[in-house]
């Protein structure tokens, strides 16, 4: 990666500079509140974390809808705690869900800062497969808008990530080529393949087991970003 020709850098939103894993929690414990869900969060956060990546794994190569996505990920989980619930009530919670989760800003270390200090020098931009009304509000809320020049969603774009169509559009509306952008996110196969497929670099955050690569580098915290570029 030769910093000299870098001019954009383009984030993953969720497991990247937003918190979803600790956002997330706090948004079911509201809701186990206001619904009066008599389980233990922890033990269903132990169940719902898995279940939740195994079903976005499953809606990225398109082998679910959205809608499929947000109602099994849940019934799944109350089935397996023995956790009566209608389809009614599931289709309640996941929606609730869904208008409350963006309410709660928790960032990871540094994100404010690290962007604070890249953003004179480089171009921002965010790549997700999230859906574009919750990742608008997830980041107006935790001060995240105002860093980036574009923000490119899979459900805008009808692609997601890994596939070279949603990197090459949001490579298009931010007018750069692909060897002088870069890729941070926490997904080795959605982010970094993706990104590297279509000839970026790539850095990848916080990855589960290190592989020490040659051709991305790996952080664990954000911080360190402004010590590569």
């Amino acid at each position: 990666m030769n910093k000299g020709i870098l001019k954009a850098l383009y984030f993953d939103l969720d497991h990247t500079l937003w918190d979803f894993e600790t956002n997330s929690a706090l948004a079911f414990k509201s809701l186990f509140q206001e619904y009066d869900i008599r389980l233990d969060l922890d033990q269903f956060l132990e169940v719902y974390i898995p279940n939740n990546n195994l079903y976005w794994k499953r809606y990225r190569t398109g082998e679910i809808d959205k809608e499929t996505l947000r109602f099994e990920r849940l019934k799944t989980v109350f089935d397996a705690l023995n956790y009566q619930a209608s389809a009614a009530f599931i289709d309640e919670v996941s929606d609730a869900y869904i208008q409350t989760l963006p309410e709660y800003n928790v960032l990871f270390p540094a994100a404010i800062e690290m962007l604070t200090a890249l953003k004179p020098h480089y171009a921002l931009h965010v790549i997700t497969n999230g859906f574009q009304d919750v990742q608008h509000f997830k980041m107006k809320n935790s001060g995240l808008l105002p860093f980036f020049d574009t923000i490119t969603d899979s459900s805008s774009v009808g692609v997601k990530k890994p596939d070279p169509q949603i990197f090459n559009h949001a490579l298009k509306v931010g007018q750069v080529s692909p060897t002088e952008a870069l890729m941070i996110g926490d997904n080795l196969e959605a982010d970094i393949e993706g990104a590297l497929a279509v000839g970026m670099h790539a850095v990848h955050f916080m990855p589960m087991v290190k592989k020490h690569p040659q051709h991305y580098k790996e952080i664990e915290a954000l911080n360190e970003l402004t010590f590569l570029l």
